[in-house]
């Protein structure tokens, strides 16, 4: 169960910073968004870092997308 859950983490990972790309932000202007650090915030893109709902929800709303689409981003289309 662990390992599909890092796959999961990962992939949400990925899909913010694929849609943080597409949007032409830095991870320097998220992070600032988000209060935090750019090294903070890259481990976030790099599944590294366990972050909270209200984190999440927060990157959603920075990235103008529903947090439903963070969470599958196979349904999405950028």
């Amino acid at each position: 169960m662990k390992a599909l859950c890092d796959d999961k983490t990962k992939e949400v990972a990925a899909h913010i910073r694929k849609i943080r790309e597409s949007r032409n932000y830095t991870q320097d202007y998220l992070a600032a968004k988000l209060e935090m650090s750019q090294n903070a915030y890259s481990k976030i893109e790099l599944g590294q870092s366990n972050i909270t709902l209200t984190r999440l929800c927060r990157i959603a709303e920075i990235l103008e997308i529903d947090l439903i689409d963070l969470l599958r981003p196979q349904l999405l289309v950028i």
